[in-house]
């Protein structure tokens, strides 16, 4: 801070430094503030007679920090902090991005003390967030979610440096429509320009993204509902399974997240996807009230015959 800072503006400076390094003594206070030891006391000062509770100590481990009671002082926060705590809310909580639900009308209250550039980005994946509770999310990096955020909202083409399940990498350049929540993973919903299709990739598998200069259009479609049907779209591993089952009854129990339904005859249907981890879909299959075979997709033959294997044994 220079010189010619006014005594109010080092004052509310005082309070940032009290509030970040709790415990900061009279002289680091005051090289922060660009001032004297004995001026950083007169602005603690400033601050008690505010009604702030500072509270000092002395002893090698003295110095200032912020009490309770009294009136409280200003709540702060990073703009990275904001977006994780938005995040986490979300994460948690089914209607946070409901105003009238009490935890967002909360969330809104708190986005709406601070600064807009702190709040801006906070803002944003509350609105463009679908949230559903996961006790066993991953949580993508906030920076991440945030440049991809923005990117959506100023509808500008972004490329990711993306590592699958499977342990695949690749660059891919993509128009990114919207970022969703949905069960327990933070997806974005894109159109991968090299391939001209609908994609949908894990947030927290992407490792860098880079903003690039060209614009698009977003499509006029319901973000959850793209995703729940490109879910199994677009990813390293075919799967082909003939059900023994009509397809008005396999519909009620699969997911739309695990492929396509179409149907052979009126008693058959086949199930058409791909996946980044054939392991994780032979399990989902096992759950299937019917009986099926899996026709095409070798990786997810090996899995099967292995998820087989050890439940035999386990059996014997």
């Amino acid at each position: 801070m220079g010189t010619d800072a006014t005594p109010t503006a080092r004052a509310l400076r005082a309070l940032e430094l009290l509030q970040d390094r709790p415990g900061i003594t009279a002289d680091r206070l005051g090289a922060a503030l660009g001032v004297t030891d004995r001026a950083a006391r007169r602005y603690v000062a400033l601050l008690r007679d505010a009604g702030v509770p500072v509270e000092s100590a002395t002893g090698p481990y003295g110095g200032y920090r912020l009490g309770r009671g009294g009136r409280p002082a200003p709540l702060r926060f990073t703009a990275g902090e904001a977006l994780a705590l938005v995040m986490a809310v979300l994460d948690g909580h089914h209607d946070a991005d409901d105003p009238a639900d009490l935890a967002g009308t909360a969330l809104g209250k708190l986005l709406g003390v601070l600064p807009d550039d702190v709040a801006a980005h906070a803002r944003t994946v509350r609105a463009a967030a679908a949230p559903t509770p996961d006790r066993g999310a991953a949580r993508p990096d906030p920076g991440i979610v945030t440049t991809l955020v923005q990117a959506s909202v100023d509808r500008r083409r972004v490329r990711l440096d993306y590592r699958s399940e499977a342990g695949s990498e690749w660059l891919a350049e993509v128009e990114p429509w919207a970022v969703v929540v949905r069960h327990g993973r933070w997806y974005l919903l894109c159109r991968n320009v090299a391939a001209d299709a609908r994609r949908s990739y894990r947030v927290d598998r992407v490792r860098r993204v880079d903003v690039l200069d060209h614009t698009f259009d977003p499509p006029d479609a319901d973000p959850i509902r793209s995703l729940e049907d490109h879910l199994a779209v677009g990813w390293e591993y075919d799967v082909d399974v003939v059900v023994e089952a009509p397809v008005d009854v396999v519909s009620r129990h699969l997911p739309r997240s695990l492929g396509t339904l179409e149907p052979v005859d009126d008693e058959t249907c086949r199930l058409r996807a791909t996946t980044s981890s054939p392991v994780w879909y032979a399990q989902q299959l096992a759950a299937f009230p019917a009986s099926y075979r899996i026709a095409g997709g070798p990786e997810l033959r090996d899995a099967a015959r292995d998820m087989g294997r050890r439940l035999l044994a386990a059996a014997e």
